[in-house]
């Protein structure tokens, strides 16, 4: 199986549970380089590819932005997990694979100052700050575009920084976001949304748009057991900028190269 189908973000890995646990010990983190030369190893890429991590056996894992089966992807983590600097690693990592006109990102966050170095790249649409208007404008344009969107030319990442946030905004957005969840993938947006794993259990009907879930240091096992719905899973041995994703009935490990 080539590396391109090998790392695709299939429907049937995303929804089987997982039957294997994973092993107790931690494999050392790769020597990994910056993002920059790790994407001109793995190059070339397929034209539709959206750079995730790089697997411990060396190989990137892709999401198809032309395949809308997996949906909007959720990234689960404590704290101080790495969430925020995988979201950027991946609106770099675009930004290097994909001229503007094919894919940009919008960025919503409650602290717009860790996007700065993003301002200036003509691959970001913006960066927006979750309670100011400009926020709700964002996703009610999003969803205008997406709707008279046929499935060709640019993708758009949604890149949420803190679901939870945005969730507490009036009913209009809130139903927007719903939209774009639901819909959103189909018409080439694509929301990446970060939570943090001690508020899922005050997230859960939001939690029910997600098939697809990035897992990355999460302390308390009972918040593991809740995000993943499975009695047995712990993800307190992942290090910072490890993040792991079901794979069929087995669990596929992944690194966030560091950013230049």
């Amino acid at each position: 199986m080539d590396k391109t189908n090998r790392f695709s973000l299939m429907i049937d890995a995303l929804t089987e549970l997982a039957e294997e646990e994973q092993a107790q010990r931690t494999p050392p983190a790769p020597d990994l380089s910056a993002l920059r030369s790790v994407i001109a190893d793995a190059s070339p890429l397929p034209r539709t590819a959206l750079f995730l991590g790089l697997a411990e056996d060396g190989l990137p894992v892709l999401l198809d932005l032309y395949d809308p089966v997996p949906g909007p992807i959720l990234v689960i983590a404590d704290q101080s997990g790495g969430k925020t600097e995988l979201l950027q690693m991946i609106a770099r990592a675009a930004e290097l694979l994909h001229a503007p006109t094919d894919v940009q990102s919008g960025i919503i966050t409650q602290y717009p100052d860790e996007w700065k170095n993003f301002q200036s790249s003509q691959s970001t649409v913006g960066i927006y700050n979750t309670q100011e208007d400009t926020t709700r404008e964002l996703l009610q344009s999003l969803v205008t575009w997406a709707h008279n969107n046929k499935g060709e030319g640019q993708s758009i990442l949604l890149l949420i920084d803190d679901l939870e946030a945005l969730t507490k905004l009036d009913q209009q957005t809130e139903q927007n976001l719903r939209w774009l969840l639901l819909r959103g993938p189909s018409r080439r947006v694509w929301p990446i949304v970060t939570i943090n794993a001690s508020r899922a259990h005050d997230l859960g009907t939001w939690l029910d748009f997600f098939r697809t879930r990035l897992f990355g240091h999460i302390h308390d096992a009972r918040d593991a057991h809740f995000v993943t719905n499975h009695s047995d899973k712990e993800f307190d041995s992942l290090a910072e900028s490890q993040f792991t994703i079901r794979e069929g009935n087995n669990w596929l490990n992944f690194w966030a190269p560091a950013l230049d």
